[in-house]
């Protein structure tokens, strides 16, 4: 059997879908099965061992007539596999047309009905309710494909290759390493980096070998500079610095993350380790860090969660800007060892 299931992106996104691929896996060992994902993400899923291969897809490619050649040889190659079941987990026009013409023998997709893409399915799965988490709806397709759902699997593999290659490069001194996530795709999902100052100030004061790895990619390298500054000696800025599977295995040896609303807090909520998220405009029973709802920080307010990009509040960026770094601090320290 060969299936393709489609979740091009983001980092978040694509994390939350891999248990489907994993219970797919489980119940059909022999299945041969393919992933369409945006290139600039393909590192995270090339060489799983659930997996026969990796297709990606570059958008800014699509929108050039010069590469169109390419990209009909790439749909001719897709076409040949002759798909026994394509699975579109991404729910937009254009991944819902993708799939329709790799013309697999059975197309099924996420009834997502702003961009009418559940017109291409043979079975569009909605979403239970509007709070129904984002991992739950993909798995919410397995049934329908008579696949059960279980969490006795790896969500993320151990690659002790980048892991090693991390140890070397960086040379982690301690076991208390704590990682922070100042960055995110919206600005109003940060939490303000004087906060995240402030809460390196207090976790130093209350463990004399806490050390602050700090995230981000190469737009957050001013942020995290900021943030820095708090305890240079304590801290390692990685923003900019770090390939995308890098980043996973410095969180999966870190004790902890505290994160805004974005990619790493999901890798994190995979691999299992404690999350303390601080939220705004985004809801977490929707999108927050799987399995640990419970540790989400938000300032209550009337218009959060809004769900939009921009903040129209009368104190603009309030539902973040309130949570102070003591509360965040108290949360860490639940989950740390007592000193």
């Amino acid at each position: 059997m060969k299936i393709l299931i489609l979740k091009p992106s983001s980092l978040g996104d694509v994390v939350q879908a891999i248990p489907v691929l994993r219970l797919i896996k489980r119940h059909l060992p022999a299945a041969q099965i393919y992933w369409w994902i945006e290139t600039g993400l393909a590192p995270l899923l090339e060489g799983d061992p659930d997996l026969a291969g990796v297709v990606r897809f570059d958008r800014r490619r699509w929108a050039t007539p010069a590469n169109w050649n390419q990209l009909w040889r790439d749909v001719q190659w897709l076409r040949a596999q002759r798909f026994d079941w394509v699975i579109d987990l991404q729910c937009l026009l254009r991944s819902g047309a993708f799939a329709w013409i790799a013309d697999g023998d059975f197309l099924i997709g996420l009834d997502e009905k702003r961009e009418g893409a559940r017109g291409f399915y043979d079975v569009a799965v909605p979403r239970a309710s509007y709070h129904t988490h984002a991992v739950d709806w993909y798995l919410s397709v397995l049934p329908r494909l008579g696949v059960p759902v279980h969490w006795n699997f790896d969500w993320l593999p151990h690659s002790p290759a980048i892991a090693a290659a991390v140890r070397e490069k960086w040379k982690p001194d301690t076991d208390l390493w704590i990682a922070l996530q100042p960055g995110a795709r919206w600005t109003n999902k940060r939490w303000p980096a004087t906060h995240f100052a402030e809460l390196i100030r207090l976790l130093s004061s209350r463990y004399d070998d806490a050390r602050f790895a700090i995230l981000g990619g190469s737009d957050d390298i001013a942020l995290a500079d900021s943030i820095v500054s708090a305890a240079p000696e304590r801290c390692l800025n990685l923003a900019g610095r770090t390939s995308l599977l890098e980043m996973v295995e410095w969180l999966r040896l870190s004790r902890l993350l505290v994160t805004n609303d974005t990619g790493p807090m999901h890798v994190a909520a995979a691999l299992r380790m404690p999350v303390v998220a601080t939220l705004g405009p985004t809801d977490e029973r929707r999108t927050g860090p799987y399995g640990q709802l419970d540790r989400v920080v938000r300032h209550p307010l009337p218009c959060a969660p809004c769900m939009k990009s921009r903040c129209h509040y009368s104190l603009p960026m309030e539902c973040l800007n309130a949570i102070s770094p003591a509360e965040v601090f108290a949360r860490v320290e639940r989950l740390l060892p007592t000193r």
